[in-house]
């Protein structure tokens, strides 16, 4: 298998972890390293029989392969421990299926979970569609091949029916992502990877209760809300589903219509667990994602979270790093400056006073920028405000100094 499949020490923690969020215990970890998967149980004769001492021993009732295995290779793997076998993938969703709660999370979910089992589908009813013709014992020709494309037909039509709500919700999203753009109202979005701590800094920026727990995926809808920052007026600071190692695609294409906001940013800050040993792998992790999602131009601002359990030296990156604490507040002063001066660099703060005779012109600023102070003088109107640098050059007759 491809290097970035293989398992190890740190990606076997985190699938503890895993399941752990979602609801069980590991009773023991069975590791092997070789060179290729066992074609029939994917693990070797000697690991297999290994496994299933200790899920006698600790009457243990599933094992989860930190892998994406194929449904002959779960089907066989099953029957040699006498437990029921899932993969990592089929671990991740469901997880998803049990946290997601809007309406449009739901829809994601389960198209990804639908287009997880076609293609197992074969393997599932192969016992049955393997004894059809003359030589299959009776009451065994035809219904497995009946039924498995009957069960094809069903998701196809499922999966149609789950894409066509979906588009729904884009064009949504399209008619809102439109009005802010009209409004000119600049969007953050947090990014990371799960359990980085995106949830409690949104908390911590925007003063609201939105819930944020210590375990992964804790977020899969995202979460909007107001920061109103200095020089730069009202922004919409967004929570994004947290990221994760071999993230299952069929999640990452369900998702995209929560995760295409990404590419419709004005700034992304992507939070990283400082606290973490494995922060690099995990920050390479999110980056290759905002890649595939087509958002690799929009600016980036690295958050490295968690300072107040770990006072260890984080190497910078680059020039946009920032080291913070989003449970204790620690650096957040700062981090809201920094986020302000990168918006500013396509939208300016400026003072104008403008005649009422071209009171018109107010309409402009409304529409491709943010009034942030006005006066209404004697002879002009007096505006504090922040404009584009497109609508700079038509204001120019206005500005004052200062």
């Amino acid at each position: 298998m491809a290097r970035e499949e293989r398992s190890t020490d740190e990606s076997l923690q985190e699938l503890e972890a895993l399941l752990e969020t979602a609801g069980g215990t590991a009773c023991g970890v069975v590791f092997q390293n070789r060179e290729k998967p066992d074609p029939r149980t994917f693990l070797g004769k000697g690991k297999v029989a290994e496994m299933k001492e200790i899920a006698t021993a600790e009457n243990c009732d599933l094992a989860v392969i930190d892998n994406e295995i194929s449904p002959s290779q779960m089907r066989a793997l099953s029957e040699e421990l006498g437990i029921r076998v899932i993969d990592r993938s089929g671990l991740i969703m469901d997880i998803f299926a049990g946290r997601a709660q809007t309406r449009e999370g739901k829809l994601q979910v389960e198209l990804a979970q639908y287009k997880y089992l076609l293609p197992r589908l074969t393997g599932m009813w192969q016992h049955l569609t393997s004894q059809t013709g003359s030589s299959a014992p009776i009451g065994t020709r035809g219904p497995g091949e009946t039924q498995l494309e009957s069960d094809r037909r069903h998701i196809r039509r499922k999966l149609q029916k789950l894409e066509e709500e979906l588009e729904q919700v884009r064009r949504i999203r399209a008619t809102q992502r439109r009005q802010r753009e009209k409004n000119a109202v600049p969007v953050v979005a947090l990014v990371g990877y799960t359990n980085a701590g995106k949830s409690t800094l949104l908390n911590q920026l925007t003063g609201t209760g939105t819930q944020a727990n210590d375990r992964l995926f804790d977020t899969l809808d995202t979460t909007t809300r107001k920061l109103r920052l200095e020089d730069v007026g009202e922004i919409l600071l967004s929570d994004t589903v947290g990221f994760i190692q071999r993230l299952p695609h069929h999640l990452v294409k369900a998702f995209k219509a929560t995760l295409e906001e990404l590419t419709y940013a004005d700034l992304l800050i992507h939070v990283i667990d400082a606290s973490s040993p494995t922060w690099t792998d995990q920050a390479e992790v999110v980056n290759k994602l905002i890649c595939e999602l087509g958002a690799e131009e929009t600016p980036r601002l690295e958050v490295f979270n968690k300072s107040d359990i770990y006072t260890g030296e984080v190497p910078p990156r680059s020039e946009d790093s920032l080291r913070i604490s989003a449970r204790t507040g620690e650096g957040c002063d700062a981090l809201t400056k920094r986020i302000a001066e990168i918006l500013l660099r396509t939208n300016k703060r400026v003072t104008l006073h403008i005649p009422y005779r071209d009171a018109r012109i107010i309409d402009l600023i409304y529409k491709d920028g943010e009034i942030l102070l006005r006066e209404d003088k004697d002879d002009h109107i007096a505006l504090t405000a922040t404009v584009s640098e497109r609508l700079l050059g038509q204001l120019a007759a206005y500005l004052q100094e200062g």
